[in-house]
């Protein structure tokens, strides 16, 4: 990750950034029940398809579903039941920003992703 605090610094990182690393910046915090739950203290993880969210901001606010899409290059996720209408009539999934979301419930079918929760628990005690 870059170390820099400079806006300008951090502006050409997050545009040239690898892929691999633009997984971390996809993140979003996640809540305290399911933190509880899992029993770990961190505040945010990487949002991944499938996993239940809550919009937090913007005109969808209060609005949930499953994550059906992140897009890397972007930095945004669609999620199920967050749509507009467009000039024809149909439904588009409106891309937002992973900052502008709360994480409910984890996807838990990926077992490197359980791994990396495990460890989250390792680090706690």
């Amino acid at each position: 990750m870059i170390e820099s605090g400079k806006p300008r610094k951090q502006r050409i990182f997050r545009y040239s950034a690898p892929m691999h690393l633009r997984q971390h910046l996809v993140s979003a915090h996640i809540s305290k029940q399911l933190s509880e739950k899992l029993g770990i203290k961190k505040r945010s993880i990487a949002v991944r398809k499938g996993d239940t969210v809550i919009v937090m901001k913007g005109s969808s606010k209060g609005k949930s579903g499953k994550v059906s899409d992140v897009d890397l290059k972007r930095y945004t996720v669609t999620v199920n039941g967050v749509v507009r209408k467009n000039a024809k009539g149909k439904e588009l999934l409106i891309p937002i920003n992973a900052s502008n979301v709360y994480i409910t419930e984890l996807d838990d079918t990926d077992k490197l992703r359980k791994e990396k929760l495990e460890s989250f628990k390792r680090s706690v005690k």
